[in-house]
């Protein structure tokens, strides 16, 4: 199963999290983990997505989620699972 990580960032607003999964469902990339918060006005989530079915290429994939953030305000970012657990281990 190939796995990538999603991260958002922003300010809060209606909507985010089914912005966010409604790109994952029309490129058939299924939510395995999801948590957010909300700390202030400040909106955070992390998603564990499995992209083994994919119908466009990964790189695609991260394009439409970066200019979804671009058109609402948030940081979006999308990694492969091996590449962000190799970040993240001392």
């Amino acid at each position: 199963m190939k796995k990538a990580v999603i991260t958002v960032v922003g300010k809060d607003a209606t909507g985010i999290i089914y912005k966010v999964t409604g790109v994952l469902f029309h490129r058939n990339a299924n939510v395995l983990d999801i948590t957010q918060t909300i700390m202030q006005e400040m909106f955070s989530m992390i998603m564990l997505v499995d992209i083994g079915m994919l119908n466009i290429s990964f790189d695609q994939l991260v394009q439409e989620l970066n200019q979804l953030g671009a058109e609402n305000a948030l940081s979006i970012h999308c990694q492969h699972e091996d590449i962000f657990n190799s970040m993240h281990t001392i």
